[in-house]
């Protein structure tokens, strides 16, 4: 199956947008492309190519023209040559990745440059010394999927029902940029929303004088150290009105470009002394559906920049404020537009771990056990090097996301996929990050901290809950009602919560959902909900779109009516 944005796709120029925009340069090279690749068993060197794959779709993805299985006993390998442009180099060259799944080893000319281990962050090496007029880029990967307790996702060798086809290797832009001796590392974007402020720091290797423009307003500072700017009546960023701040960072020879959004995260009691979700000291129900990031002929990757800004436009138009990106880390484009379209994230961690227990990932959702976190195997945790490795990509996680507008709650755990000490998880996340809020075991497990709630409810009737410990109480899944239409997938069975024959018993049931159980809680104290799903994944055909995003399975102008009920008034009223 392949979506009308892949069979549009230029493969002379495959998602050539620059991938990082908070920390944009002039300097930039993209190595999307015809790569070489191969796939040996086990640990030996290809004597020569497989052929071609088109990266950065993984060679599992109908879009690489491989459409090959990368099983744990495998070691995959890439190849291209390439030459910089006269005067491109203006004093170091910086290689940067997106995301390689899951160990990435890199060479360049014969060299080691460096391993990365976990498939969802981008990482950074500096190619200077190495290079030479014409240059042999290698990167050798190994991908364990759910064979070990490596992050993984909803990826799974044997995939089915709620488990997907794995995918490996390179799965984001690979490009290059050149910069100063001296050079800007990154940013950290923190809005001081009651103070009319923005704090920004600028890292760098060297401790140097940085200049900050927003518009007319300079600010003058050091880097590695905050600095504060003024942003008195600044407008604030909401879902309805998203405004977004350009601004400039100049230090030395080195100059990037950058934006920011005013807002601020709160759970806090509304005038009725309802515990609720604020944005901006205002309540803001958190209406979303949960997004899982797949598509039929490229699997992690988004064929182009237009489909992943039309999944979010397309949910806005609905009439949702929200997304729960599920267990997925998606490209920096992806929340920029967030960002700028105004749509609110909650952001899954990856799930790991070995081999899970179905009477601790499945039973509770019948049973509504809790079992304690530091039990590791019975959360398969049993490894100490995955626990640390799973710490290791949540801080490269959140530092990689931390200045993104749009994402106000972190999501570590979902359903007991390999948690393991939650609580500390919760003060690790705080403190990185005391802007936003954590839903630290989303469904159940729950351990009693955090700031949400959370339950998944299915197989029956939602009654609301307020928690006895003072949480905002949210429905963080629920629905998942299938139909199957022609653009649904083409897996043999077919997975959802209800099965349903036709889109008038969808939308009814939809409907009733809605109308019997979530709007009535709202004045209770629901402050949220999410829906499974925002379109069918494979097997799983409980998707308001179908796979290929072709055909809206229920009524767009109904869903939006429902939509402009979910909210409530500061005295904790819902709206009619």
């Amino acid at each position: 199956m392949i979506t009308k944005w892949g069979k549009r796709l230029d493969r002379d120029n495959v998602l050539m947008e620059y991938p990082r925009p908070q920390l944009r340069r002039n300097s930039y090279i993209n190595l999307n492309g015809l790569w070489n690749y191969a796939i040996v068993r086990g640990k030996g060197v290809p004597d020569e190519p497989d052929g071609e794959i088109l990266v950065p779709f993984s060679p599992e993805s109908e879009l690489s023209g491989v459409q090959r299985q990368v099983t744990p006993e495998d070691t995959l390998w890439y190849m291209r040559s390439f030459a910089l442009p006269e005067g491109f180099n203006v004093g170091r060259v910086l290689l940067h990745f997106g995301a390689v799944d899951q160990i990435a080893t890199v060479y360049l000319n014969g060299i080691e440059l460096g391993s990365h281990t976990g498939g969802y962050t981008p990482f950074s090496m500096d190619i200077t010394r190495e290079l030479r007029e014409n240059n042999q880029l290698i990167v050798k990967v190994k991908d364990y999927t759910d064979a070990s307790y490596h992050s993984r996702g909803k990826q799974k060798i044997r995939k089915g029902g709620m488990w997907y086809t794995p995918q490996s290797g390179i799965w984001q832009t690979v490009w290059m940029e050149s910069v100063p001796e001296e050079y800007i590392s990154g940013l950290r974007i923190t809005p001081l929303y009651d103070e009319e402020a923005v704090e920004i720091t600028v890292y760098s290797d060297s401790e140097r004088p940085c200049t900050a423009r927003v518009g007319m307003v300079v600010a003058e500072g050091d880097t590695n150290r905050p600095m504060r700017i003024s942003m008195q009546g600044f407008s604030p960023w909401t879902p309805d009105n998203p405004y977004l701040y350009d601004f400039s960072v100049l230090m030395g020879e080195d100059r990037v470009e950058s934006y920011f959004g005013m807002r601020k995260f709160e759970m806090k009691k509304d005038e009725a002394g309802i515990m609720r979700l604020f944005l901006n000291d205002k309540p803001c129900f958190h209406n979303g559906v949960l997004d899982q990031g797949y598509w039929p002929e490229g699997l992690y990757t988004a064929p182009t920049d237009e489909a992943m800004i039309e999944d979010i436009r397309s949910m806005k138009e609905l009439g949702f404020n929200m997304l729960r990106k599920h267990i997925k880390i998606e490209p920096l484009r992806w929340y920029y537009h967030c960002d700028r379209l105004g749509m609110l994230v909650w952001q899954d961690m990856i799930n790991g771990g070995e081999k899970y227990d179905p009477l601790t990932v499945i039973a509770p959702l019948f049973t509504g056990a809790k079992i304690k976190d530091d039990r590791y195997s019975r959360f398969s945790r049993t490894n100490d090097e995955g626990r640390e490795q799973f710490k290791k990509e949540l801080d490269e996680m959140i530092a990689n996301l931390y200045s993104c507008v749009s994402i106000a709650v972190w999501v570590p755990f979902n359903e007991g996929w390999g948690q393991f000490d939650a609580a500390e998880i919760t003060g690790r996340i705080r403190s990185m990050d005391p802007t936003r809020l954590i839903d630290h075991a989303s469904g159940w497990h729950d351990q009693g901290v955090g700031d949400i709630y959370s339950r998944h409810v299915y197989f029956r009737p939602y009654r609301f809950r307020a928690d006895d410990r003072g949480r905002a109480a949210v429905l963080t899944e629920c629905g998942g009602y299938s139909l199957r239409l022609t653009g649904s997938g083409e897996a043999a069975k077919e997975f959802g919560y209800k099965k349903l024959k036709s889109r008038e018993e969808l939308m009814a049931a939809y409907k009733k959902l809605y109308e019997q159980e979530i709007i009535p809680s709202i004045p209770k104290g629901l402050s949220g909900v999410v829906y499974t799903q925002l379109s069918d994944v494979e097997g799983e055909t409980n998707g308001l779109y179908t796979y290929d995003r072709e055909e809206l399975k229920v009524d767009g102008d109904a869903v939006r009516e429902i939509n402009r009920r979910l909210t409530y008034t500061p005295q904790g009223e819902s709206e009619s």
